[in-house]
Parts: C-alpha cells; structure tokens; sequence
C-alpha cells in the first residue's frame, strides 16, 4: 500500500470517529482523541465498529452484554463464551436477535466453551470479562497479555494479590479497564454521585464517620450433597484455580435460568457481601472521602460464617475501619443498604431507592419501606447549591458502558479505572480477613499489605489448585512478575 493511500485511510478513519463521537448523546469532550491508537487492523474500513467478545454469560453476563450492544454506533458484539452450553446459546440467540432486529439479515456471532479461543482471534478489540469471581483474573490478565481491552465486572478480582497483578498488567500494556462499579456512572443512580461529590466538596464539614448496609446473606438450609454434573456444563474446567469439591447446582448457578449463582454465597468462589456489594459502596465511600487510591489504616471485624450449610459466606458481621484522617467506617448487617456520610457540619445518605440487595436478606422488610429516600441530607442546601468553577466535579457519564467504548477509542481511562477499582477491592478483601481472623490488623496503603502480620499477608492470596491457575506464574512468564 503506497504511504498516500495509507494517509487516505488515516484521514477517513479520522473523519469517522470525530463525526460518530460529536453526535454522541451525553458525549464528554475528548480532548485526548486520537483514532490511530485504536486497534483498527491494517486492513479495516474507515466504518469499522470496536469487535467485542462476551467471556462469561450469566445473569451479569447478559446484563453486560445487553447494556453493551445497544452502542452499535460504537461496537459490535462478534462472540460470546461460556462453560454452560445452555447458556452460550442463549447468549449467541440473544446477540444475533439483537442484529437482526436492527433489519440485519445475515448475522452470525461466534460461540466459544474456551476463552483463550476468543483470546486468539486478532480481530477482536476488547472484552467484557463476567465469568464467577474466582475466574476474573486469570481471565483479565490474559486477555489483557492478548492485546484486549476489557470490561470486567465487580469485584475487580477474587483476593488482593489477583487485584494488584491486574493492575500491574493493565498499565504495562496500556489496555483500557473499566470496572462494573456503576454506581460511578449518573443513570440511574445519580444519588451517589451527589451525595459523594456534595461530601467530597466539604458540605458536610469535616467528615468523621461513615456507615455502610451492604445486605446480608443467610443460609441456604440444606446440606452439602453431591450433583452428576449435567453433560452440558464443563464443571472441571468452571472450577479453575478453586479446591477441588464435587458438584453441586446450589454451589455454581441455576441450570434453567438467570437467577442469582450460588457461587456468590460459597467461599471458594465469591467472598460474600463483603466482595459482593461491598465493592460498590466501598468504592462510593473512598470516591467521597478523596481516598480513591488509598485505603484504611486499622481494620477490626467479626462475623458468623455459614457451617453445615450448602452454602459457606458469612452470615452477621460488623467490620470498623480507619481511615486517615480519623475517619471511622462502619459496615453492619443491621444498617439499610446504602452509605451513610457524617460530618462536622451535617450528613448525608445515597441508596439504589428501597430496592433489596437480595431476597434472601433477612433484613427485606425493613429495607422494602417505599418510604425510605435514596437521596437525603441533614439540609437540602447541601444536595442543592450550586458548585463553583473551583469546585470538585466527578466526570460526566451517563451510561458507564458507553463511558467505556468512548474510552476505547480515546485511549484515556474510563470513570472506573483499574487503580481505583483495585483499592476498593484491597478494602472489601481486608475486611474479610479481619472478619476470619476475628482481631484488629494494621494495613499499609501504600505497600499495599499488613504490617508485621505474616497469617494475614498470606490470606491476601491463595494457592491454586494447580499450576495452570497460577497468577503469579502467568505474570513471570509475561515478564510483569
């Protein structure tokens, strides 16, 4: 190809891009733009959309994936990949459905039962990584090593050790990661970023405690019983870097529908609330307090786990936290869900309205009150001034799938980055570590681990139950280690 006919198509790929992004709905201005870092291939025309595979296709899967392909003007869903084959071709139906529904005839989207199939194909840009969290790492950091741009949901990773090998991947590689927090993103959760940004601006004085519901889980009320693992699903494989154990449906996700998995309540798979919420609310809690990128200074907590029991999370629990600055953090199976920001000068609370963490939250009757606001503050004047040209503003994202393929194509970090979204994990996962080990530890920020505290450095990660799941071992042979 002549160095003209190359300038040709450098220029239409330009005139593409800025006219897509210019009549984007809601689109921020980019003043980083620059569309020949995207991943076009050499030969690709001036009209190509961003190629996305779908890694993982459950309840968030398909959430993920629906609440990606509606930006057709930005990407297009190619594949779709999961260890259940009910379910990838429900998602594969559910993709072309989408396709064909626009007026398309001839839609094909790819199913794959291997990721590293998907990994593979150089024609796609990026990935929306929503396998089990036991699987989130291993997942990201290779298709991070592929070249991959990714979405990958919360919690960014199962332990504190994946967090930080992530991370370190990420900006070796310089690949975009947006975190599924989406309560960063305004609709329709508006509520946290008012609130965060009315306490980050100082509205309620200097900030002194802040209390967090993040829902409770309780038993299942059966015992542990051995499943025949149905011959659609490849269980062997789904366990990845998991202890071995024989199936069971209540353990993995329900074989005929979407409902909530199982492996959110056991152990070897999903931390619990802890991970679970805890990932959202922690991370609205450091975006208020301007502690985003740091962490607690003390953690303390106790909780019950779940024993003799199908399922193995905790049930109770109560977990306090300093912060610098003396800032106390409290989470408390007792407290609404949402986040509570007390300051010298008032208060003020953000919730998702009175909706459930999940129906099996002992506390569902009093979280179901219809009464109770999202949105409140000690005086409305905190939630209503208008802010200043000095003042702290949180970018400006509407739909945080959207802020993420613009963030593709700008090459910029998205709303929820990998270093942030790493810290809130490193808080939730501290604080299952206190809950087990059930006494005070000191945590270092900035080292990114316990002090003098060998049992709970070693709890910040976990042996795989063999070498191909090994994290570290992935790192050092991509020289990251």
């Amino acid at each position: 190809m002549s160095s003209t006919s190359r300038a040709a198509r450098r220029s239409s790929r330009r005139r593409f891009l800025k006219t897509t992004l210019a009549s984007s709905a809601g689109m921020m201005f980019l003043p980083s733009l620059n569309p020949d870092s995207f991943l076009f291939g050499q030969n690709a025309s001036p009209g190509r959309r961003i190629q996305i595979a779908q890694i993982g296709c459950g309840r968030m899967g398909t959430e993920d994936m629906l609440g990606t392909i509606k930006h057709d003007d930005l990407c297009r869903i190619v594949a779709v990949c999961d260890l259940d084959s009910k379910r990838l071709a429900a998602a594969k139906t559910k993709a072309e459905q989408y396709y064909t529904g626009k007026g398309e005839s001839r839609v094909d989207v790819k199913a794959y039962r291997d990721y590293h199939e998907v990994l593979a194909r150089p024609d796609i840009d990026a990935v929306l990584v929503t396998p089990p969290d036991h699987w989130h790492a291993i997942v990201a950091v290779e298709a991070v090593l592929a070249g991959k741009d990714l979405h990958v949901q919360k919690p960014l990773t199962y332990d504190i050790n994946e967090a930080i090998a992530l991370r370190t991947a990420v900006r070796a590689k310089k690949r975009i990661l947006q975190t599924g927090s989406q309560q960063r993103s305004s609709k329709p959760w508006n509520t946290f970023r008012a609130a965060t940004e009315a306490v980050r601006n100082g509205r309620i004085g200097r900030i002194h405690t802040v209390t967090i519901g993040i829902g409770q889980d309780r038993p299942k009320g059966q015992a542990p019983k051995a499943q025949p693992v149905p011959s659609t699903f490849d269980y062997e494989t789904w366990l990845g870097p998991a202890p071995q154990q024989p199936y069971m449906e209540d353990r993995v996700h329900p074989q005929d529908s979407l409902g909530r998995p199982g492996w959110i309540t056991t152990e070897d798979f999903g931390l619990g609330m802890i991970t679970n919420w805890g990932a959202h609310h922690m991370d609205m809690a450091q975006w208020g307090m301007g502690m985003a990128l740091g962490g607690p200074t003390t953690i303390e907590g106790t909780a019950t786990f779940m024993t003799g029991d199908v399922w193995t999370v905790h049930h109770t629990y109560h977990v306090e936290m300093m912060y610098p600055g003396n800032i106390r953090v409290i989470l408390d199976n007792s407290f609404p869900n949402g986040i509570r920001f007390e300051g010298t000068d008032g208060w003020v609370f953000c919730a998702r309205s009175a909706g459930l963490v999940t129906g099996s939250d002992p506390g569902a009757a009093k979280q179901a009150d219809a009464a109770r606001k999202s949105l409140d503050a000690s005086n409305l004047n905190i939630l209503t001034a208008p802010y200043g040209p000095k003042d702290v503003r949180w970018p400006a994202s509407d739909d945080h799938y959207r802020n993420w393929l613009e963030a593709i194509v700008a090459r910029r970090d998205p709303i929820a980055p990998v270093d942030q979204s790493a810290r809130s994990l490193e808080a939730c996962a501290a604080a299952w570590i206190a809950m087990k080990l059930q006494r005070k530890l000191t945590w270092d920020a900035a080292r990114e681990m316990f002090v003098n505290d060998d049992q709970a450095n070693a709890m910040r990660g976990r042996t795989p139950r063999s070498a191909a799941y090994d994290i570290e071992s992935i790192m050092k042979k991509a020289g990251l280690a």
